[in-house]
């Protein structure tokens, strides 16, 4: 782990609930990085969809928290992680307005607007990994 990392937080993600506390730890942590209370609304907001995805199209995942340090600049990290069906169109799925489960589509796009670093591996039948960072300001 890098000087000034905290230990990473793992969330299982299965139901609403696991959502919901996925966002808290992730407000929480934010918080305690010394995060401005918007930064942290919006960084929760991101775990929260990242979360929702996992429920919706996977079932069951996990959710990463970490902060790290890059040089002069700090950063949360949020891994969301699952191994389900994978996703067949990266560059469809994150551009915004589609959507498999006829919701509108803004889950990942909104996601990349909201983190400053956006980062996505998806292999079919094998699962997705994303990773998002939001520099602290």
């Amino acid at each position: 782990m890098k000087p000034g990392a905290i230990e990473e937080i793992t969330i299982a993600i299965a139901s609403d609930l696991d959502i919901v506390a996925a966002r808290q730890r992730g407000r929480s942590l934010a918080s305690q990085l010394g995060y401005s209370t918007t930064d942290a609304t919006l960084i929760a907001t991101a775990i929260s969809e990242l979360a929702r995805n996992i429920v919706t199209y996977a079932r069951h995942g996990e959710i990463v928290l970490a902060s790290s340090n890059d040089s002069a600049r700090h950063a949360i990290v949020v891994v969301a992680r699952d191994e389900g069906p994978g996703i067949a169109d990266i560059n469809r799925a994150v551009a915004g307005g589609y959507s498999t489960s006829g919701g509108l589509g803004l889950g990942l796009s909104g996601v990349r607007r909201l983190m400053d670093v956006f980062e996505i591996s998806s292999h079919l039948g094998k699962g997705t990994t994303i990773t998002v960072k939001r520099w602290k300001r």
